[in-house]
């Protein structure tokens, strides 16, 4: 099944269930797929690499959101985002720990002949397409700039 049959079985749950969070949640993540997809003027069937990519983006924003809100000191409002970037992240893979990516690292500088920052771009080109989506990309960018400094 792809991503977006599975979050739209998800959404219906929530609507059975009366589950307001996941509900607001899926939806947003629903409206991003929708809006991708139409974007290009056709309606075309997303990748699941894309698919992924607008999750992150959706967790990511849902994060900032309640980080924002906590050193307002509005855990009111953080409280519910971080919920909803809870529920979204159900659908990611799971996440790599910071050793798996150091390993991933020292083996594309190894690969590539990387010496110093300046070959910075092509280590994490290569992480990024194992990576694909497992890491955040700025844990990936300190490791990188550590062992290439």
């Amino acid at each position: 099944m792809s991503l977006s049959v599975n979050i739209m079985t998800a959404l219906k749950v929530a609507m059975k269930s009366k589950n307001t969070v996941a509900l607001t949640a899926l939806r947003a993540v629903k409206s991003a797929i929708l809006l991708a997809q139409t974007e290009s003027g056709a309606k075309e069937e997303l990748t699941e690499e894309q698919e992924l990519k607008i999750l992150q983006k959706q967790v990511k924003q849902r994060k900032d959101s309640a980080a924002i809100f906590l050193e307002q000191g509005r855990e009111d409002l953080a409280t519910p985002e971080l919920e909803e970037a809870e529920v979204i992240s159900q659908f990611l893979p799971e996440a790599m720990s910071e050793a798996e990516v150091g390993k991933l690292v020292e083996d594309a500088i190894t690969k590539t002949g990387a010496q110093g920052m300046k070959d910075m771009g092509k280590v994490m080109g290569i992480v990024n397409q194992v990576v694909a989506g497992r890491a955040d990309g700025k844990i990936i960018s300190t490791i990188v700039k550590s062992k290439l400094s």
